[in-house]
């Protein structure tokens, strides 16, 4: 089993998805070049943003076919921002279509958005949510929009943000200098560790509305488990 990953973001989702695989699925073992796969590897690429995450999605599918049978599954990942989970997965469908390019049949394309942004899916640590905060930023956050109650996914941004995600994160930031952590995406060390993908696991166990998208991402990789098991 040979997995592709394709990430939006440069920073934090080049560290954070290879930490949690390691959880997850300790049975998959990094290789840094895309044509260096063997059994039970991954590889794991930036996308640079949107919209190069589009073209990078098509040079990642000629990657593969280019090595035939070589990967079982091509994951791209990236925020919905202000569109619907629907909607940003469609223009990735889009984009591959206008190419003209079909994925290798043995592979398959599965499409995991952050709705809104990643930091969503950390807002859903209930464990670090100060029910009785003293920073006012996060004091007027939280009378805003309890994360803690209510699904972070659904959560819309103050009149002051240019846009969802940009609140997110705020919001995420102020959420954790209230228990003396700094949060940057550049080094987002603490939802990195396994305690933290423990509660967000715990929270949608919980919760099963909440943070769906997440759960997309718990369900694929168990998916992928089951199958590396059933291949032995």
């Amino acid at each position: 089993m040979n997995v592709y990953i394709l990430v939006e973001g440069e920073e934090t989702e080049l560290q954070l998805y290879p930490k949690w695989l390691s959880y997850l699925l300790p049975e998959l073992q990094r290789v840094n070049i895309f044509n260096t796969v063997t059994k039970n590897n991954f590889y794991i690429f930036s996308g640079q943003g949107i919209p190069s995450i589009y073209n990078h999605t098509i040079n990642a599918i000629k990657d593969i076919n280019a090595l035939k049978d070589k990967y079982d599954y091509l994951i791209v990942a990236l925020d919905a921002d202000e569109l619907s989970p629907e909607r940003r997965t469609e223009k990735v469908l889009e984009k591959i279509n206008e190419a003209n390019i079909q994925l290798n049949p043995n592979c398959k394309l599965e499409i995991i958005i952050h709705n809104k942004c990643v930091e969503t899916w950390f807002l859903g640590n209930r464990k670090v949510y100060k029910r009785n905060p003293q920073n006012e930023a996060f004091l007027a956050y939280s009378k805003h929009y309890d994360v803690e109650e209510n699904d972070p996914e659904l959560m819309e941004k103050l009149p002051e943000f240019a846009t969802t995600a940009q609140f997110h994160e705020a919001y995420l930031r102020k959420m954790l200098e209230e228990q003396n952590i700094r949060y940057r995406k550049s080094r987002p060390k603490e939802v990195l560790k396994k305690y933290y993908l423990t509660e967000l696991i715990n929270r949608v166990a919980d919760a099963p509305t909440h943070l769906q998208s997440f759960s997309k991402f718990l369900s694929l990789l168990e998916t992928i488990k089951l199958k590396m098991k059933e291949n032995g």
